[in-house]
């Protein structure tokens, strides 16, 4: 018998940020349980440190070169007209037109479907053109944008626009185990995505329920690092620049996540109560990592101009709870991305499929029957990361990021300085450490990459948001902000 799928996808979640991973600070018994009943993933990377392109990422097996989201998508979600008359964002003619930025790309929900599974969706997709169900879902409760106030939500569901006016992270729940009794009276293998806001901001007292917000009243918030503010910090996240700012910024950031945690634990509840458990794979992850003054960032990959790759931006959680498990309780120190979530789903689902010459992701089935063996192979890492013209490669021992302009890259050693805070990229000593792992992403990503999406040639892209396809001119949006602008770069 073919096993289900729940997927449960975090947002601006950092790998940090549950109390399994050693946060003393933060209450998550649900994460808990699914760590201790299944494998936690140590060194777990998202593609690219910001949404959109991370979850296109997680959708297509692809890097954002290939598939060309580079920046979180601002434009293109909702056809302006299909609002109703009476919504900020409608326009009777002319002004946003949706976008299915994933067209033509390769998606696991449909090639799971193509193998008969019955696929569901619940929460955000950010992905362009949200009023409509993707290839392979039958079912579909998509917020309409991209983010929202956790007491206004506004999702399509069958085309159809609605307003709510409930806690979001609880209508997602909701509509999820709703989804749950209409899958399991269907009779076939079930893929339920549960795609929460969560924790994302805002985190101001009345966007989240008071019995979460207490429980943090009296917290000291020991797990986070108070630290100035980062001297290329933009405003792309709430800023807790002051005693007062960080405490209500991680009290509503935390209860945000304990919120999300109660409703996953009532998913948890209903697979048991249904005699569903023993035949579910559960997933959970998060789009992208977080900084919560972490190295003085609020925010993630866009907390900083130019974008930055610190690991609480590209490292994310990864649990997975699944009957073929070999061992449980266990921390695996293998370091995997999102890219490897299209085969391992696949292969979860026993699917018959072909990966393209594109997608560079390597299935985990193997390694987690085998009871994620801590062998000396399985402790190389090798991780690629992007976020626009900048380029990150990670190996054993360093980390180097590269941007495409100016001269503003970086090296670290992360076996001496694992809090990245000594850029050795011009001492004369690691030139050859420089030259070998420049070459090695070079050749990398000419593999993974198509030409017409190349994230280098982004050079006007400032964190703010993408409008179009990135191929186009002006797909990216030019805010008021401190950034190098195109043409400089272009003249020089």
């Amino acid at each position: 018998m073919k096993p289900n799928i729940l997927f449960i996808l975090s947002d601006d979640q950092g790998a940090w940020a549950m109390h399994c991973a050693g946060n003393d600070d933060i209450i998550t018994p649900n994460l808990d349980r699914l760590a201790s009943e299944g494998v936690r993933f140590e060194n777990f990377y998202c593609a690219s440190p910001v949404c959109s392109p991370a979850r296109a990422s997680i959708i297509t097996g692809e890097m954002p070169s290939c598939h060309g989201v580079h920046d979180w998508l601002c434009r293109g979600n909702v056809t302006a007209s299909r609002y109703p008359a009476d919504h900020p964002y409608y326009r009777p003619e002319g002004g946003d037109i949706g976008i299915d930025y994933l067209a033509g790309h390769p998606s696991y929900i449909a090639e799971l479907a193509k193998n008969g599974y019955r696929c569901a969706l619940s929460g955000k997709w950010h992905l362009g053109d949200q009023e409509h169900a993707k290839a392979g879902f039958r079912k579909w409760f998509a917020l309409s944008g991209g983010g929202c106030a956790y007491y206004s939500p506004d999702f399509y569901e069958n085309g159809a626009f609605a307003v709510h006016h409930e806690y979001v992270t609880d209508i997602i729940t909701d509509r999820a185990l709703g989804f749950l009794d209409e899958l399991e009276n269907e009779g076939a293998p079930w893929c339920l995505e549960v795609h929460y806001t969560a924790p994302h901001s805002p985190w101001t007292p009345e966007n989240h329920p008071k019995e979460y917000l207490d429980l943090y009243k009296d917290c000291e918030f020991k797990a986070t690092p108070e630290l100035p503010i980062h001297r290329n910090q933009q405003t792309s996240a709430p800023l807790g620049d002051t005693p007062e700012r960080r405490r209500e910024n991680l009290t509503g950031y935390y209860a945000a996540i304990t919120a999300m945690d109660a409703n996953i634990g009532r998913l948890l509840d209903k697979l048991e109560q249904d005699g569903l458990a023993d035949n579910t794979v559960v997933i959970f992850t998060a789009d992208n990592g977080m900084n919560m003054g972490h190295h003085g960032v609020w925010g993630k990959g866009n907390g900083t101009y130019p974008p930055n790759m610190y690991d609480t931006s590209v490292k994310v959680p990864f649990l997975i709870r699944a009957p073929f498990l070999a061992k449980t309780g266990v921390v695996a120190e293998k370091s995997a991305s999102h890219c490897d979530l299209f085969p391992t789903i696949l292969d979860i689902a026993s699917a018959d499929y072909t990966l393209n010459s594109r997608q560079p992701g390597v299935s985990l089935l193997p390694y987690l029957k085998d009871g994620c063996p801590d062998t000396e192979e399985n402790r190389v890492i090798e991780i690629h990361d992007e976020y626009g013209f900048v380029r990150m490669i990670r190996n054993d021992r360093y980390k180097l990021v590269i941007r495409y302009r100016k001269n503003d890259n970086e090296l670290y050693d992360m076996t001496a300085d694992p809090d990245e805070t000594t850029n050795l990229i011009d001492d004369p000593a690691y030139a050859d450490v420089i030259a070998e792992l420049t070459a090695e992403l070079e050749e990398w990503f000419s593999r993974y990459s198509h030409p017409a999406n190349d994230g280098r040639k982004s050079l006007t892209l400032t964190g703010s948001g993408q409008q179009d396809f990135c191929w186009k001119e002006d797909a990216f949006v030019h805010w008021n902000r401190n950034y190098y602008s195109g043409k400089d770069l272009l003249e020089e």
